[in-house]
């Protein structure tokens, strides 16, 4: 069920942005520039997964991560770590070539033309 509901992109967004703190639906409809119902829906998905709880808070009600299942996800990506870290085509074993590439790469300023 976690899988299903952080795989929407408009649901990995809501959790991003209920990560800052609680909030109102009508916030998250703001931010995310999704109708009302379109947003109630993914909040829907993510509390039956367990990923956001709600709080009554006056006449609104807000919206909380709820990190338990999210840390039990992470401690279940965790061995397929070096499976993405240790890979050669890796962004970050690129970092040292990418600078020079860059340098070339870029336009002359005016004042390198001139001498």
């Amino acid at each position: 069920m976690i899988w299903a509901a952080v795989g929407d992109p408009h649901r990995r967004r809501v959790l991003e942005l209920l990560r800052a703190g609680p909030r109102p639906v009508n916030e998250l409809v703001e931010q995310l520039g999704l109708s009302q119902p379109g947003v109630s829906k993914h909040l829907r998905i993510l509390r039956e997964a367990g990923l956001v709880t709600v709080r009554p808070d006056g006449q609104r009600r807000l919206y909380l991560l709820e990190p338990a299942p999210l840390r039990e996800l992470a401690r279940w990506l965790e061995p397929f770590r070096a499976h993405w870290d240790d890979r050669p085509d890796a962004p970050e074993h690129h970092l040292d070539t990418a600078a020079p590439l860059r340098e070339r790469l870029a336009p002359r300023s005016r004042q390198e033309d001139t001498w």
